[in-house]
């Protein structure tokens, strides 16, 4: 499954749309700074998946749930596609990582995905993740900025994936 995803060219690309992949790595950020529902190690968002290191503070019904459901409403919203469109795949593969070196082994990964996908040369230079020197309102187009943070429950199939990385 990782290598289908890492090619970056399977499945709705929804994602490599930058108003998207914006909205996406503002709820990331949100979902740990603004309502500390975990905390945020890494993460990469790829056309069409997402990966993340997280340690969580709630379960993930309590993280996963308003994250997919909040960003499917608006990335619906503004591809102004039919309400009710499916946007996240309805599972996500979870790993637990219980030592450092995992955690870096991972961290390392998901920064040098979009790398490995043939999207940049170096992980700096993807926009849409943690290794990226760009701050959360440079990559965010203007319009979007302030958009509204209230979840609608939603997610499902054929779309893109979400990828998330525990530790504890």
């Amino acid at each position: 499954m990782d290598n289908l995803l890492d090619r970056a060219d399977r499945g709705p690309c929804f994602l490599k749309i930058p108003e998207i992949a914006g909205i996406v790595v503002d709820a990331i950020q949100d979902s740990d700074r603004r309502f500390h529902r975990y905390d945020l190690h890494a993460f990469v968002v790829m056309p069409n998946h997402v990966h993340m290191l997280i340690t969580p503070h709630v379960t993930s019904r309590h993280w996963l749930g308003p994250l997919k459901g909040f960003t499917a409403h608006e990335a619906i919203r503004t591809l102004n596609l039919p309400s009710g469109t499916r946007f996240w795949q309805p599972e996500s593969f979870d790993r637990l990582i219980d030592d450092d070196a995992g955690c870096e082994r991972v961290k390392r990964y998901i920064e040098w995905n979009p790398v490995k996908a043939g999207l940049v040369l170096q992980p700096e230079d993807f926009p849409y993740s943690s290794a990226s020197v760009l701050t959360n309102a440079e990559i965010t187009p203007p319009a979007l900025r302030g958009a509204s943070r209230r979840a609608k429950p939603g997610g499902g199939a054929e779309a893109p994936a979400l990828q998330k990385t525990g530790n504890r």
